[in-house]
């Protein structure tokens, strides 16, 4: 192939001449520079051998090689050494970003010594003050695939530290640097969250292989960008055609994926390592002797498509958003809608009865305008629906701004897969204030709940698209959920209808969150009072304590763990030798997890109550040092949390950095009484009963039932548990090891158990025969056992009063078990005696 004709001048770049002056920063899950997104398409220069005078990179060859980049839509330079002054400049003339390694002896065992670990600190901080400033310097990038043999001897969590030093350092020498970690799949278990993006080398050789890492990285990136800084395919061995082939296949699906950009492995055949050239490897976009390659074309087309190619069958979008009294942030909504970068989609606002500005807002903006009485979210959200035009209904709240490509991946991951809704990030600004900050790290804020890395169980509904016609088969959302819940309520029925729930990381939002302690305090009470219309229509979903179990992982800032929480297992493979090594992360029990719960302040309440005896008998002295650790358990759990929150410096001082994590345990600690509140305002607390108020004696008994046509025992349990179900109990069905096939649950402490036999007869006919038992819980037993203790125990020492008192609480749970097991086995007996089997 012809070198290349560089005598015209070369592309801009996204961001011309003006772009190059300024320095590129992190929002949400891109990169931006200015106001605009900045989408790294780039290539890796070097290593190189070094001349007689010990020069790495020759000028004319440099400038030649930018020049030829820049007239192929590449805007990225990655290099692997820290480069002279002029080579920054260069790159700034052509319009070219530069991602600066700064190498150290990461392949030996460099924690072993301190002089050695001094001096990379120290050759690190002379790098980043060489080329500090510069407005060329896209990020520093403080390492890049330390072995996994050398993390398992140092161990991950030294690694870490290590590394969070170096990016210290970087700080420390040039404050407005963005700075990476370049990892791999065989240390991808590395938590490296103290970086600005996450940067990946992955070379996978199927498409589906690649997607689907692509997907894990995303969320193990979590809100930050994902930058893979190294793709490609060696050409000497699998030629030409195919380079350009996988080339091509690899950035766009890297693009379609969400990343915030591509460096392609790699510009040049010529590659100087160890002090050797390269010579059996040819990764290059250009031969040694800078003649282009057919990738080098295929790279060019795929980069000007960024992010996702143009495509005629781009579904028509209805963006709805409902608004009460929005007017303080439905512009930004709006202005953001209208930079939205999707060829056909209208905007429709529902206003839910405003007593504000927000309809004149909606007005000048273009919008549609439907303007009802109040009602609450879900009949707003029915109002969108109806409205609706397009294939798809794209939900938005008035406080939160879309990406501009928002509906550009969401179209493009319709397009591809059957999902009936899909949905994406949502990203709280960081220009929102101290407090607003702190709400974003704090728990209880809307969370994507995704069972396999692309497949959810729940989307939030500040960014939540669905089918219309899938939204229409349901009924739309349950008018019932006027301010939260309506989202968890229509995702479930959109499954229970047969459809699935996708996810794409790059089909984020802006979502403003609240600028108070008290509109948190609302909004988590309004969250709790959601909970218990949700557990009243889906009771099976919920447990005893009426928490709900998801069927898949929570993700987002402010989630809580567990005091007792341990670092997950790493999978590493026979001697360390796997080639992908991920971290699985161990579920913590109940014990672990019941100070996280809301009902934990109740039992905080009992024990100061417990704890107020003491004055009137030592013996209760001895409860004293338990309420304390009661109440210290969720202040711990606060300040834990506000350790753990992703708070960034951003120049602040270590006054304010104090102050905004102490907010943030504050919001930890109110936020379960909030929730606890709501919840009990509307009636879902541990002693509720079920709506059946027949009761039966609490005995075993056997119920039977003549079929004159044969069954299966499932078909018989299915039946069985229909009818129990649409009585009002709450069923479960058996493990693996149960001898029981059945649970009706009537509360926390009792309930009964069923069990099938089938009697065969001949001709098909069948006798089925449920035995159903009472059933008492474990812990209840327990209770009952220390009460009655305590009881002896204070009669025995006279303290009558608390004699008295532990007595009235032992009948009371005693008779209140008694009445549970009798409405458990008087639902389950009633379900049976039905004539309609």
């Amino acid at each position: 192939m012809e070198a290349q004709d560089l005598d015209h001048p070369p592309e801009q770049g996204l961001f011309g001449r003006t772009g190059a002056t300024l320095r590129p920063v992190v929002r949400g899950k891109f990169l931006f520079v200015g106001d605009e997104k900045f989408y790294v398409k780039g290539v890796t220069y070097g290593t190189f051998r070094c001349s007689i005078s010990g020069e790495e990179y020759d000028r004319d060859t440099v400038e030649y090689d930018f020049q030829m980049m820049a007239q192929h839509g590449i805007n990225a330079v990655r290099v692997y050494t820290v480069p002279p002054r002029w080579l920054l400049d260069a790159a700034s003339q052509y319009g070219l970003r530069v991602i600066i390694g700064l190498p150290w002896e990461q392949h030996v065992a460099f924690l072993d010594s301190r002089r050695l670990t001094r001096a990379i600190e120290e050759r690190v901080r002379a790098g980043v003050r060489t080329c500090a400033a510069h407005s060329a310097v896209l990020c520093f990038s403080v390492g890049n695939e330390i072995p996994s043999s050398i993390v398992r001897w140092h161990g991950a969590r030294r690694v870490e530290s290590f590394l969070r030093r170096l990016t210290g350092i970087v700080k420390q020498e040039d404050p407005g640097a963005l700075v990476t970690y370049v990892n791999f799949p065989s240390t991808e278990y590395l938590e490296i969250d103290f970086v600005d993006f996450v940067s990946f080398n992955v070379y996978l050789e199927a498409p589906e292989r690649l997607e689907s890492y692509l997907a894990r990285l995303q969320n193990l990136a979590g809100d930050r960008p994902l930058l893979m800084a190294e793709i490609g395919l060696d050409s000497r061995r699998n030629g030409y055609a195919a380079q350009a082939l996988a080339l091509d296949w690899q950035i766009r699906s890297v693009f379609e994926s969400g990343c915030a950009g591509a460096i392609v492995f790699s510009w040049t055949d010529e590659w100087h390592r160890g002090g050797h050239d390269i010579t059996d490897w040819d990764f290059g976009l250009v031969d040694r002797q800078r003649v282009a390659k057919l990738a080098l074309t295929t790279v060019h087309t795929a980069y000007r498509e960024v992010p996702i190619g143009s495509n005629a069958e781009s579904p028509k979008m209805s963006v709805v958003v409902c608004s009460y009294n929005g007017s303080r942030t439905i512009a930004d909504c709006l202005d953001g809608l209208q930079n939205l970068d999707y060829p056909t989609f209208e905007v429709i606002v529902v206003d839910d009865g405003s007593t504000d500005a927000t309809p004149q807002i909606a007005s000048e903006y273009g919008a549609r305008v439907i303007r009802t009485a109040n009602q609450g979210l879900g009949a707003a959200r029915n109002e969108g629906m109806r409205a609706a035009t397009g294939e798809i209904v794209a939900y938005i709240d008035d406080d939160a701004r879309p990406d501009p490509h928002w509906l550009t991946y969401l179209a493009n991951m319709y397009l591809q897969t059957d999902f009936v809704a899909i949905g994406g990030p949502n990203v709280a600004p960081q220009e929102d204030g101290r407090i607003a900050e702190a709400v974003a790290h704090a728990p209880g804020g809307p969370v994507h709940v995704l069972v396999t890395d692309t497949v959810a169980d729940h989307l939030p509904g500040c960014n939540l698209t669905i089918r219309r016609a899938a939204l229409e088969a349901i009924g739309g959302f349950d008018t019932r959920y006027s301010a939260a819940g309506d989202d968890v309520d229509v995702c479930w029925r959109l499954q229970e209808n047969g459809g699935k729930l996708g996810f794409h990381p790059g089909a984020m939002v802006w979502h403003h969150r609240r600028n108070s302690a008290k509109a948190y305090w609302k909004q988590q009470r309004d969250y709790g009072r959601a909970e218990a219309l949700l557990e009243e229509k889906w009771p099976e979903r919920y447990n005893v304590m009426g928490h709900l179990s998801w069927s898949g992982r929570l993700y987002g800032p402010g989630l809580q763990q567990a005091l007792t929480a341990r670092r997950g297992r790493i999978y590493q493979g026979i001697w360390g030798s796997a080639l992908f090594q991920p971290m699985y992360q161990p579920v913590p029990g109940a014990v672990a997890s019941f100070p996280l719960m809301p009902e934990w302040w109740m039992i905080v309440a009992a024990l100061g109550l417990l704890a107020l005896l003491g004055f009137a008998s030592p013996l209760f002295i001895l409860v004293w040092p338990i309420f304390g650790l009661a109440l210290l358990a969720p202040l711990v759990q606060a300040g834990f949390g506000a350790a753990r929150a992703d708070i960034r410096a951003n120049r602040r001082g270590r006054v304010e950095m104090m102050r905004l994590r102490l907010l943030t345990a504050y919001l930890h600690l109110i936020q379960p009484i909030a929730r606890l509140h709501g919840r009990i305002g509307v009636g879902l607390t541990p002693w509720r009963l079920p709506e059946s108020r027949a009761i039966a004696i609490p005995r075993s008994t056997v119920k039977s039932v003549w079929s004159e046509q044969w069954n299966a025992p499932e078909a018989w349990l299915e039946r069985f548990s229909i009818r129990l179900r649409s009585s009002g109990a709450v069923v479960t069905n058996g493990g693996d090891f149960d001898r029981w096939d059945l649970h009706v649950r009537a509360g926390g402490l009792g309930g009964a158990r069923v069990l099938l036999a089938i009697e065969e007869h001949g001709a098909g006919q069948q006798l089925a025969r449920f035995r159903i038992a009472p059933s008492v819980s474990s812990s209840s037993k327990i209770i009952l056992i220390g009460l009655a203790m305590l009881t002896a125990w204070t009669a025995v020492d006279r303290v009558w009063f608390a004699t008295g008192a532990f007595g009235i609480l032992f009948l009371a749970l005693a008779t209140r078990m008694c009445i549970e097991t009798s409405l458990a086995l008087s639902m389950a007996t009633t379900s049976i005696q039905d004539e309609s089997w």
